[in-house]
């Protein structure tokens, strides 16, 4: 599956986002000094080089950011915080993420601890439900 088809939409609200296929393009991709920087300094992991671009679908924005600031580099809980934090940042507020394996609780809360703010995360299988607070508290 390519990067193009690693987000889809079952609905104009709901996205579902295969990690897989990013991880698979954040290693074939060409890394800059730059790139490299983004990709392992916390500090600098949410920053992207451009803002969004304001597509059609916020499933393309989100698919575009994801590539700048998922890295190999980090651990997939940080890269799952991250990807929570652009969806958040789009007003992508419920979506599902398709796992390479399932997580176990740990990591569950190693991306609540990451992500800091309230959200609902419910895995079943290798697909993990993610529901993030619009302005008010969410139950996990």
């Amino acid at each position: 599956m390519s990067v193009r088809n690693s987000l889809s939409s079952a609905s104009r609200n709901h996205v579902c986002i295969n990690y897989l296929d990013f991880l698979a393009a954040s290693c074939k991709k060409r890394w800059s000094f730059v790139d490299a920087i983004y990709g392992v300094m916390p500090i600098f992991g949410m920053v992207t080089k451009n803002p969004p671009i304001k597509a059609q679908n916020c499933a393309d924005d989100l698919r575009e950011l994801a590539l700048q600031v998922l890295s190999t580099q980090v651990s997939d809980e940080i890269n799952i915080a991250r990807l929570i934090a652009l969806a958040e940042q789009l007003h992508i507020t419920r979506f599902d993420i398709l796992l390479p394996y399932s997580f176990s609780e740990k990591q569950l809360d190693n991306i609540r601890a990451e992500y800091v703010k309230p959200l609902s995360l419910q895995l079943e299988g290798d697909r993990l439900s993610v529901g993030v607070a619009a302005g008010s508290q969410i139950s996990s």
